[in-house]
């Protein structure tokens, strides 16, 4: 029996080119980038030619990239930097009730530390109202932290428009784009973005690295303090095995690569969805179809115990998942899934992430359907 993995939203496997990548700096490359020696030297030139690759990607400059450990504390930077940065201009901050755990975890601190967060609602198909947003605004807002693109339904947020209004407010923008940016054209300064985050492993690179984009038009207070590196932005010696790594990662991204994978994952989804009506299966998407990233698919099932099923499928060998891999283990249900529809509703229970990535094929997505149908057909007898 084969193993297919359809967790992609929670990590990616790594692409051969990139192990290939990091070997090669691991055996070749052990200066360390601030030395000024000849071995140092050469590791800072593997670092800046990572930071070059990384800033072509969005358009932005070079030195705007910082590197860092990942999307975690790309997040924890740009809102804890500025909520206490600028906290003399104002002590209120924006973001939605569908963020990922390390911005909504990190507003809940910062509500501990006399701040006042709004937290945006979503409708039941998980969409953000810009009439919502605007109400939300306010002189003292310092920051809006608004994520790209959803980890668990998918759903685009409305980043351009968010933007747009916010050219003519002073709060910062941060979106953390860690399920976006592998697959999302972006460009920050045409968005209007002043802090960007990410990290490598969702975009088949390694785990533990990752980058905050930080627009030159705004200040930026550093959450970790030591030494020099990432223009005293950043202190601690630099990833570099793990950087580079994530720079190849990103290199074989290309917009045409981004397109096909687009495409690819369009008709998985619709696969699926194609064979569940065929069999007559009673579901319903978590999310909007019309409005999301390619590679997630989040799926309810009437009256089937999500849990229940995952265990089915994962003794067929297929891997999905309930919800974010952060929340993953726990008994708290999805966060993003009770903002659409409510505590304790039902639909939380029956729901079940399908992602897409690197490796998987139409014979796998055909097989996972099949093994999806068989499985709730015994779970409803």
């Amino acid at each position: 029996m084969e193993n297919i993995y359809l967790d992609h939203a929670a990590t990616s496997p790594m692409h051969p080119e990139v192990i290939t990548a990091m070997t090669e700096v691991m055996t070749d490359t052990f200066g360390n980038p601030s030395s000024v020696h000849h071995f140092g030297r050469q590791a800072a030139r593997k670092l800046e030619m990572a930071r070059e690759v990384i800033g072509k990607s969005l358009g932005v400059k070079y030195h705007e990239i910082i590197f860092n450990g990942g999307g975690t504390e790309g997040d924890n930077t740009a809102i804890l930097s500025t909520a206490f940065g600028r906290q003399n201009e104002g002590r209120h901050l924006i973001t939605t009730q569908i963020e990922h755990p390390a911005v909504i975890n990190t507003m809940k601190y910062l509500e501990t530390q006399g701040f006042e967060v709004t937290y945006l609602p979503v409708d039941r198909k998980g969409n953000l109202s810009m009439a919502d947003f605007e109400a939300s605004l306010r002189p003292d807002t310092t920051l809006v932290s608004i994520m790209y693109g959803n980890n668990e339904i998918g759903n685009l947020m409305p980043i351009k428009e968010i933007g747009e209004r916010l050219k003519e407010h002073p709060a910062y923008f941060h979106t953390d784009a860690v399920q976006a940016y592998g697959n999302q054209f972006i460009q920050p300064h045409e968005l209007g973005i002043d802090f960007l985050s990410t990290s490598a492993h969702k975009i088949n690179g390694p785990k533990g690295v990752g980058f905050l984009y930080k627009s030159d038009e705004v200040k930026l207070v550093p959450l970790l303090r030591g030494g020099e590196q990432e223009e005293k932005r950043r202190a601690g010696t630099e990833n570099l095995a793990g950087i580079c790594g994530m720079a190849k990662a990103v290199e074989l991204l290309t917009e045409e690569k981004r397109e096909a994978q687009r495409n690819l994952y369009d008709q998985f989804t619709q696969k699926i969805l194609t064979i569940l009506d065929h069999e007559k299966i009673d579901y319903h998407v978590n999310g909007d179809l019309s409005n999301k990233l390619p590679h997630v698919l989040n799926l309810r099932f009437s009256g089937i115990i999500n849990d229940l099923l995952l265990v089915k499928l994962d003794l067929r060998g297929i891997a999905v998942s309930t919800g974010s891999a952060c929340t993953a283990g726990t008994v708290d249900p999805s966060h993003v899934l009770e903002a659409m529809y409510g505590k304790n509703a039902q639909e939380v229970k029956e729901s079940l992430r399908v992602s897409f990535g690197y490796g998987n094929t139409m014979e796998q997505v055909e097989y996972f359907a099949e093994q999806l149908v068989a499985s709730l057909k015994e779970l409803t007898k």
